[in-house]
């Protein structure tokens, strides 16, 4: 959803599937015609219909992408005992063509097909959300980060203002519609509806664009229906709901439907997003959206047999580098996702249902006549009870694992990752300065979070996310400005003829933004890096050597061990533990400062030492009974510190 601009807005039968009718009050349904088969809208838009029969979509919301493949159908079957018969499902596009035409729709996370099916097993029904822009508090909202190696183009529009994006969406559609097509409940399958991108009324208006999406999917045999999904408000504004689509109120409810029935008659309306939690930041004072309860809006919902969507059921987690962030129109304001998506969702990160849980499914319960399936056992956990307490010991220096650096680049200004086809991870820029005799460094637009080195002695940081002062003044991280500088310390000098020290500037990129019209967010150094008060070397500085660091598995498989400099921050750690029997496990990094885990390969995401989250979650399947190895990449931590296991996010019930 459109979480920034949405806060300042204020296989079985059919019969089998419909657990419980629309009270006398609700409009009766047109006829069907006989014998169809699929799903559809009534004939005056008041309802749905499967196979000819009314149908209440009672839906709740996880994301195969942030779920381990192991617990799938762990996570529908809970899901389905709360009274659910759907699950509505973003699919990533960005995690399926991370380079331009290369396609990965099978292995792990990504066969969203394989998700499917596996709703189909276990009797639910599917809203699929292929986007192709999600937001989701996902990186760049789902869409590649190749499409930003186009330093012009315009993202989210149709083919008339900028064609190489819609040529991209289409290579896109066209490679997940074959197997999309034949999941559609017109075909047998669990696939009710299929929406058209995602609250697209916050940045755009009218249907040009949706239609054009539409299109593509009806030429490649995918024939609907379609829906919407919008802020009532904007809806009405910018007229994005397509013609014989349904429309999805993002934090709908039952008098939203009504209101969009007034407002689009004969238009299908279901509460598309009706948030149980909310989404938490990097830096935010505590996990955001445990207080929230919507009781009263599924109550009022099952009432009245209206359809609607929690978002998120289960949440889940952002492995890896996939978590988003927010900024505002300027790109000003940034805050960056935590790892965990546990949203404070009735089902939490780690698939445990909560107290919520049990009062939702009350609620919804009430209104079926066959009461829901008993929650599937929980799944086992480990603790320090089972594992002592980690202490990681320095393994590998990254500054002694340096691949290649690019071919230079003469005169040149230094250019964001995404210019070198790198998607995400870390880069790093680096040049001499002969003859330097002190000064300051600047630094404008740093995307997102740059420490700097001097001949590998640490100078401090350039953030670009706002930092409490403790945090500031402990890393030495510059906040004056703008631009923001930092000292390169007493005057030294060099020999006439010498290289003069060598200035390392090491980038991370943190989560792009997923929402807003800053949504093009390149990572890097992305505006100018000047010298001032040094003398002939004030002024802007070229001449960079860029070294891509993309952190991928392959190269945190290939380090070399050994430390050159412990002195210089930059440095991997590492241990190992054994296990006699397997569970799900939280990690807890309070006593490190920013970095990134892996765990057997797996990268289970970034770590900070603001919060408010502390603890990464590691699903028993990438452990493996016997030896495990945990390896944590630290841009600031010089000695360890110890690593503990807990069973859950936090302490807290």
């Amino acid at each position: 959803m459109d979480r920034r601009r949405f806060l300042s807005v204020g296989i079985l039968g059919p019969a089998a599937l419909v657990t419980g009718a629309a009270p006398a009050a609700a409009p009766a349904p047109a006829a069907a015609p006989a014998g169809r088969r699929g799903f559809g809208f009534t004939a005056d838009g008041s309802g749905f219909l499967l196979d000819g029969a009314p149908f209440q979509i009672r839906s709740g919301e996880m994301h195969p992408a942030r779920i381990p493949v192991e617990y799938w159908r762990h996570r529908i079957r809970t899901a389905r005992a709360m009274g659910l018969n759907t699950i509505a499902l973003y699919v990533m596009w960005n995690q399926l063509e991370e380079s331009p035409g290369v396609f990965d729709l099978r292995t792990d996370r990504r066969d969203v097909e394989g998700f499917i099916d596996l709703c189909r097993q276990e009797e639910m029904r599917v809203l699929l959300r292929p986007g192709p822009y999600v937001c989701g508090e996902w990186d760049l909202g789902g869409l590649p980060p190749y499409l930003l190696r186009d330093p012009d183009i315009r993202l989210r529009v149709g083919s008339a203002d900028d064609p190489r994006y819609l040529a991209a969406v289409a290579r896109y559609v066209a490679a997940l519609a074959p197997r999309i097509g034949p999941l559609l409940a017109s075909n047998g399958g669990p696939v009710l509806m299929v929406q058209l991108e995602n609250e697209y009324a916050s940045v755009g208006s009218g249907s040009g664009y949706l239609e054009e999406l539409r299109r593509l999917w009806l030429d490649h045999g995918v024939d609907g229906p379609f829906y919407t999904e919008d802020v009532l408000a904007q809806a009405e504004s910018a007229r994005t709901v397509v013609d014989g689509g349904a429309i999805g109120l993002s934090g709908g409810d039952a008098a939203a439907i009504a209101a969009a029935r007034r407002a689009f008659p004969g238009v299908p309306a279901l509460a598309g997003e009706v948030y149980p939690g909310w989404l938490t930041h990097w830096g935010d004072d505590t996990f955001q959206g445990r207080g929230n309860d919507i009781s009263a809006t599924l109550r009022g919902c099952m009432e009245q047999g209206l359809s609607f969507n929690i978002y998120m059921v289960h949440g889940g987690t952002n492995f890896g580098f996939t978590a988003g962030a927010n900024a505002d129109d300027l790109g000003g304001g940034y805050r960056a996702d935590i790892t965990s998506y546990d949203y404070g969702a009735p089902i939490t990160e780690q698939g445990v249902p909560t107290a919520r849980y049990a009062a939702y499914r009350a609620v919804i319960a009430a209104h079926l006549a066959v009461p829901p399936p008993q929650p599937p056992a929980a799944v086992p956990t480990l603790t320090g009870d089972d594992v002592p307490a980690l202490l990681p010991e320095p393994y590998a220096s990254l500054w002694d694992n340096l691949p290649g650096p690019l071919p230079a680049e003469p005169g040149a200004a230094p250019r964001p990752m995404e210019a070198y086809g790198q998607n995400t991870g870390f880069v790093l820029y680096s040049r001499r300065l002969p003859g330097l005799r002190g000064g300051r460094l600047a630094a404008e637009r740093v995307h997102d979070y740059a420490t700097v080195c001097l001949d590998g002695r640490y100078l401090g940081t350039f953030a670009r996310q706002s930092l409490p002062a403790a945090v500031t003044d402990a890393l030495g991280i510059a906040t004056d400005g703008p631009p923001p500088t930092l000292d390169l310390g007493p005057a030294g000098g060099t020999a006439t003829g010498a290289p003069g020290p060598r200035l390392d500037m090491l980038v991370e990129g943190m989560g792009r933004t997923n929402t807003g019209l800053a949504l093009a967010d390149r990572k890097g150094l992305l505006g100018p890096v000047t010298l001032r008060d040094a003398g002939p070397l004030t002024g802007e500085l070229t001449d960079w050597r860029t070294t891509l660091l993309p952190m991928d598995e392959p190269f945190v498989a290939s380090l070399v061990p050994g430390v050159g400099d412990p002195r210089r921050p930059g440095i991997f750690f590492r241990t190992t533990f054994e296990l006699t029997r397997l569970g799900d496990t939280y990690l807890d990094l309070s006593g490190w400062t920013k970095g990134v885990v892996w765990v057997n390969g797996r990268n289970l995401g970034r770590y900070w030492q603001i919060g408010p989250q502390q603890r990464l979650y590691c699903p028993a399947p990438w452990l493996r009974a016997g030896t495990n190895e945990l390896l944590l990449f630290d841009l600031h931590q010089l000695r360890p510190r110890p690593v503990t296991l807990h069973a859950a996010l936090t302490d807290a019930p």
